[in-house]
């Protein structure tokens, strides 16, 4: 099983079990990447939970404690202390990105690109947010980016599709 995989796997567990537990999606949204990113920010720590040398109760531990002192939703808590206890801590970074991806799905928000010749005037944009959510019916977060290739017209990504309306 690849990373990703499991990865989804957790991130959709974690999801579950807090919709069930009614636990606040954004603020757990909020303090999983917070916590993956005290991981990779301490270099010893970070070697330290993702050695397998380090025996699995020791890690639990340490995790259990850091989670107590970042005060994290009960449900973020167990699953950190599950990727501990199976030596998986090595996939945080693939849950946060699976866990924000369901949400999203979830949510019924969708991303979006658009690429242009020049920037967007602010309410050029918005009125461009508003036309890709009438049409996909979902909100829309949208993105946008200058490509001088461009000639005219824009370039919308939205998931996997893309729309080339450029010149």
């Amino acid at each position: 099983m690849t990373h990703r995989t499991a990865a989804t796997r957790y991130a959709r567990a974690l999801i579950e079990v807090a919709v069930k537990e009614r636990a606040d999606l954004s603020q757990i949204e909020s303090q999983l990447p917070d916590f993956a990113a005290l991981v990779s920010s301490h270099s010893n720590l970070q070697q330290a939970l993702l050695n397998p040398a380090v025996p699995a109760p020791r890690k639990r531990a340490a995790i259990a404690e850091l989670a107590a002192h970042a005060k994290l939703q009960p449900v973020l808590s167990k699953l950190l202390v599950l990727l501990a206890e199976r030596d998986r801590l090595v996939l945080l970074p693939d849950v946060v990105n699976a866990y924000r991806e369901r949400l999203q799905v979830i949510q019924n928000v969708v991303r979006a690109e658009v690429t242009t010749a020049a920037a967007l005037a602010p309410e050029r944009a918005q009125q461009i947010e508003r036309s890709l959510a009438s049409a996909t019916g979902r909100t829309v977060h949208l993105s946008t980016r200058v490509d001088p290739a461009i000639v005219g017209g824009l370039v919308t990504k939205i998931g996997s599709m893309v729309y080339d309306g450029s010149v």
